[in-house]
């Protein structure tokens, strides 16, 4: 089986509060993007390891036990003991350390390939939560339509918000955030609740100034390189631009007809959709 696990942006993302739990209280909005990876599962010999995993395209930085795709096999396999031995090869062509999803994207995808390949008959609600095991966001993907996301990121709500009549470029200049370290440089000042879900309804001309995200301060100050993507894109014409996630990919909205004309260097990762 093969399956094009895809990537997503954040609209606005605001740090509304600290849990007594260490996380952080959030609010965004979750949308998905056809920036995707492969991901293929074939059923391996009888006598072979239970998982084995392959890789290609974007080096991954972690050992194969670290990785998401390998957790989610695991998660599964706890409760599913008779699912047989898989090889597993994943292509990452998302940037890691993005802002995008791609691992918790990959791992979400695993989840329901399982389920469907051996037809398991895993209800939703258990795949979410199986999700949440693995990370905050991985959640979303299991749903992979527009979202307002609170708690943790976790708590998910539909919204309609329709980009389709935009194109959306998305710039990555290899600078990898780990999310813990950006968290940890947040300053102990948190946005006003619902500020975004009352803004995200109105037009994408007016988010521009109104629409944050509250890591950009901190990942500006130490990688301004990524404030000036931001400005890069908004010079070439972007209707609004932002960091997404943590960072450090950022990503321009342009009306369609728009011609897109911006110089960055040639080993950055920038793809348009």
């Amino acid at each position: 089986m093969v399956a094009f696990p895809n990537a997503k942006i954040n609209i606005g993302l605001n740090i509304t509060g600290k849990r007594q739990d260490g996380y952080h209280d959030l609010e965004t909005v979750f949308y998905p993007v056809a920036v995707k990876d492969i991901v293929e599962i074939i059923v391996a010999h009888p006598s072979s390891p239970p998982i084995e995993l392959t890789t290609s395209g974007n080096v991954i930085d972690s050992n194969s036990e670290d990785n998401l795709c390998i957790k989610a096999f695991h998660l599964i396999k706890k409760d599913f003991p008779d699912i047989p031995p898989l090889k597993m090869h994943l292509h990452k062509n998302i940037p890691m350390g993005a802002g995008l999803g791609g691992g918790s994207s990959d791992a979400a995808m695993v989840l329901m390939m399982m389920n469907k390949m051996f037809s398991l008959h895993i209800p939703d609600p258990q795949l979410l939560n199986y999700a949440l095991v693995l990370g905050s966001d991985c959640p979303f993907f299991i749903l992979n339509r527009p979202a307002l996301a609170k708690g943790r990121g976790e708590l998910l709500t539909p919204i309609a918000v329709d980009l389709s009549a935009y194109k959306i470029m998305i710039i990555h200049p290899g600078t990898h955030i780990k999310t813990a370290s950006a968290f940890a440089n947040l300053k102990d000042t948190f946005s006003e609740r619902s500020v975004l879900e009352n803004n995200i309804t109105k037009e994408v001309g007016y988010w521009k100034g109104n629409i944050h995200n509250d890591f950009e301060s901190s990942v500006f100050t130490t990688h301004p390189e990524i404030n000036e993507i931001k400005e890069k894109l908004y010079r070439a014409g972007a209707v609004y631009c932002s960091m997404s996630g943590s960072g450090s990919s950022v990503f321009g909205l342009f009306k369609k007809e728009h011609t897109i004309n911006i110089q960055i260097p040639s080993f950055w990762f920038c793809q348009t959709v």
